[in-house]
């Protein structure tokens, strides 16, 4: 009985403390962010500090991007100035953009 309850603690223990969980048991799989307008001006590349796709499940695919201040604005995933942005940043080595 003493050995079986050790057993169950330890496995709770590791359960309680494993970061990692399966796929379907994440509590939710719906898209943190997606965009239903999009702006056309691009921004000076000083002022944007990241850039990322939306989810595929977004039914509008986009760009957002997160200025130095902490605003989110959506560019069109056709959008020649979001795409030149996003590959600079997505494709080259180092990190950061290069302003």
């Amino acid at each position: 009985m003493r050995t079986l309850c050790l057993t169950l603690g330890l496995l709770l223990l590791a359960a309680c403390c494993c970061n990692a969980t399966p796929k379907g048991l994440k509590a939710s799989t719906a898209p943190a962010i997606c965009c239903f307008s999009f702006s056309k001006r691009p921004l000076p590349l000083k002022l944007v500090s990241d850039i990322t796709k939306t989810h595929s499940f977004c039914q509008k695919q986009a760009f957002v991007v997160q200025t130095l201040k902490g605003k989110q604005i959506c560019y069109s995933e056709t959008f020649q100035w979001a795409l030149d942005v996003y590959n600079k940043l997505h494709n080259t080595e180092g990190s950061g953009l290069q302003h």
